[in-house]
């Protein structure tokens, strides 16, 4: 590490896996540690950028930034930022950056952040044209993915429904590259409740449904997709339960017109948020 990046941090020595706020910021690679604490981490130099602009925007707060001598070395920008924003840059050894990662290759840098959820009520503040809601969704990599497309498809918010994965998951965080801290993201457990306040909030409930009888093309062809829309999707294994649907708007699936039985969770959510964000912007 540089004299310069040394002299932004008071610890003389790298701190170890043992050191207790290492010990610590362990815990929150655990949805209970996470809750507890009311933190979450947030790994690599992509996650980490994104972070310090959530937190300079005045829209949370990153605690500590945990770093190896060679991710210091590499990334000396995200450095300078954090010690500009008043965040503690704290040296870790490999073994200890190690403990706080979930990859097989960790990359040696990580923030300690606030939660990036927000009340449902402020995640549909406004007059929202695209929301994504994931119900039921237990995968962490494609959760992520989709909070990733959303953020690319221009939505304006992500809401995690029923029981679904923990946005804060380290491997949601990662999937989601930086995501996660551009658009508002809520989680409620009452999935009805989330239907409701989409309702109230002006938007369609669409179910994406590989079963449905419409499919994206003839909505399109009707103009249904330019409407303020909240796509519903259900878990990669077993989709939206028939109750769900049933109780939603209209559902629609995305046309195949290959050989493939089936699109993957994420690609779906691309096709179905994608062309409701082209809709949507044709119509103006």
């Amino acid at each position: 590490m540089s004299d310069h990046t040394r002299a932004q941090r008071p610890e003389a020595a790298p701190f170890t896996e043992r050191t207790p706020r290492v010990v610590a910021a362990r815990r929150l690679t655990r949805r209970p540690g996470r809750d507890r604490a009311e933190q979450f981490l947030a790994e690599g130099a992509q996650a980490v950028r994104e972070a310090l602009a959530w937190s300079a925007a005045g829209r949370g707060r990153v605690h500590e930034l945990f770093v190896t001598d060679t991710a210091a070395d590499r990334n000396p920008s995200i450095l300078r930022t954090a010690h500009d924003d008043g965040v503690r840059v704290t040296s870790v050894t490999d073994k200890a950056a190690a403990g706080l990662s979930e990859t097989v290759t960790p990359q040696g840098i990580i923030a300690v952040c606030d939660p990036v959820d927000v009340p449902l009520a402020d995640a549909l503040r406004g007059s929202p044209r695209l929301v994504a809601v994931l119900h039921g969704v237990t995968d962490p990599g494609n959760a992520g993915t989709v909070v990733r497309v959303a953020d690319a498809a221009g939505a304006d918010a992500v809401v995690f429904a029923g029981d679904t994965v923990d946005p804060h998951n380290g491997k949601c965080v990662r999937a989601s590259t930086g995501s996660v801290f551009h658009l508002p993201i809520s989680r409620v457990r009452d999935a009805d409740e989330v239907f409701e306040a989409c309702r109230t909030a002006g938007l369609a409930l669409v179910a994406a449904d590989g079963y449905a009888t419409d499919d994206l093309d003839t909505a399109d062809q009707r103009g249904d997709l330019g409407h303020p829309t909240a796509w519903v999707f259900g878990s990669e294994a077993h989709g939206l339960p028939d109750a769900v649907v049933a109780s939603l708007d209209t559902s629609l699936k995305v046309p195949i017109y290959g050989a493939a039985e089936s699109l993957n969770l994420a690609t779906a959510a691309a096709v179905c948020l994608y062309a409701s964000a082209r809709a949507l912007r044709h119509k103006g």
